[in-house]
């Protein structure tokens, strides 16, 4: 009975000299409200630079005008989803389809989608601006404008002549992606067996060290696993993979960032931008888009049909009807790419290069347009990423890259 007069005593002593403040936090901790992280997301990608470093707009205006300072019915990017996404500096695509080498038309395919880039900019000034700099897109982020930099995506517009990396830098051209869908005469390309350089030809190295020259950043992305490996022993500069997932996930396809590449391309101080192509996130979606490519090309050799979006569509309804609809990738597969290429280097070289109007119907599910940045800064704050490493993911990364890549050319 003693002891327990003693501890009863002890207890009403602590309660009264807390007194009702402590008690009223006691009552408060138990019963606090758990944080909103939807609310938070939104908040961090509101206020935070965010970096694509892959959007193929440019393209998918080539062939019809859209107004993308409004609301479009089609596509994943325009200027109100970009605002609700929060994103304020996604890199345009000039992209050459391969074929247009060996028809002598890169270099005009590529003047025509510039000056695409720079139309959208001139009749929406007070919405987006060309930025030629990292300082341009700080910048441009205070002012409240969405900054349009631009990367191109293949090489094959330098046709052959070292003066043209300069001019496509004068033009506005930030990144170069080496090589695209074929090997052309600066790299071997991951997607084509003819490897006819084993790697860089002796002109695409004449390139990459030009490109350090000018300011311009090296992009790895579709090149051959030799290639990559010939520009790390060039460049000068940090590369990046403006469109790379991790090849991890999908063993065996050269197009994604094989760990040890990762490693290498982390030392050289650059970024890997996750692509969210459903087909660079699972095998299962890889394999499955594979199978259906495949058996839409032996569909239209045995119909004689023509090659059409129509007439892909129309396939596609058919083939799920016996094969299963697409298995679309999900918000945590993708993070699980974010993940990967952090515990193998740090979270200094992860950024975002989805692919958005590059990658069709195939976007996972919660990302399908550029409004949900948001989802994927909410997933990875339920994965116990920090707000500052966050930030970092979202641009930070990749303006320390520029800003290197700036450095380098004026030291040269």
């Amino acid at each position: 009975m003693t002891i327990r007069f003693i501890v009863a005593a002890a207890t009403l002593l602590l309660l009264v000299s807390c007194g009702p403040d402590r008690q009223a936090d006691t009552a408060s901790e138990q019963t606090a409200a758990p944080v909103d992280l939807a609310a938070q997301a939104m908040e961090i990608a509101k206020n935070s630079i965010i970096i694509d470093t892959h959007i193929d707009v440019p393209y998918r205006l080539y062939d019809e005008w859209e107004d993308v300072s409004e609301a479009t019915e089609g596509g994943d990017f325009d200027y109100p989803r970009a605002i609700a996404g929060g994103l304020n500096a996604p890199f345009m695509s000039i992209y050459t389809p391969a074929g247009l080498e060996e028809e002598g038309r890169s270099k005009e395919r590529a003047e025509e989608l510039i000056d695409l880039v720079k139309r959208i900019v001139n009749e929406s000034p007070d919405q987006f601006a060309i930025a030629l700099s990292a300082a341009d897109v700080e910048e441009q982020f205070g002012q409240g404008l969405i900054s349009l930099p631009m990367g191109m995506e293949n090489g094959s517009p330098i046709e052959g002549d070292l003066a043209n990396v300069r001019h496509f830098f004068d033009r506005g051209i930030r990144y170069i992606t080496l090589a695209h869908g074929l090997s052309n005469h600066i790299s071997d390309s991951s997607y084509d067996d003819n490897k006819q350089w084993g790697g860089l030809s002796d002109f695409g190295v004449e390139v990459v060290k030009e490109m350090n020259r000018v300011g311009i950043m090296v992009d790895i992305s579709h090149v051959s696993d030799e290639a990559f490996r010939d520009v790390m022993e060039v460049t000068a500069a940090p590369a990046i993979a403006s469109h790379s997932s991790a090849r991890h996930f999908t063993p065996g396809w050269e197009r994604n960032i094989a760990d040890d590449m990762i490693v290498r391309l982390a030392e050289n101080g650059g970024v890997v931008m996750i692509n969210y192509g459903s087909a660079f996130l699972t095998q299962a979606a890889n394999e499955y888009g594979n199978a259906r490519r495949d058996a839409f090309a032996a569909y239209l050799e045995e119909s004689g049909a023509e090659e059409s979006d129509e007439t892909e569509a129309a396939f596609r309804t058919e083939y799920e009807k016996t094969h299963g609809p697409f298995p679309y990738a999900t918000l945590d597969e993708t993070l699980d790419h974010f993940d990967h290429v952090v515990k193998l280097t740090s979270v200094e070289h992860v950024g975002i290069g989805t692919d958005y109007d590059g990658v069709g119907d195939s976007l996972p599910i919660g990302l399908k347009d550029v409004s949900s940045y948001p989802n994927l800064v909410e997933g990875l704050l339920r994965r116990g990423y920090s707000e500052d490493d966050i930030r970092k993911i979202l641009g930070q990364n990749l303006l320390r890259v520029w800003r290197e890549v700036e450095a380098v050319a004026a030291s040269m």
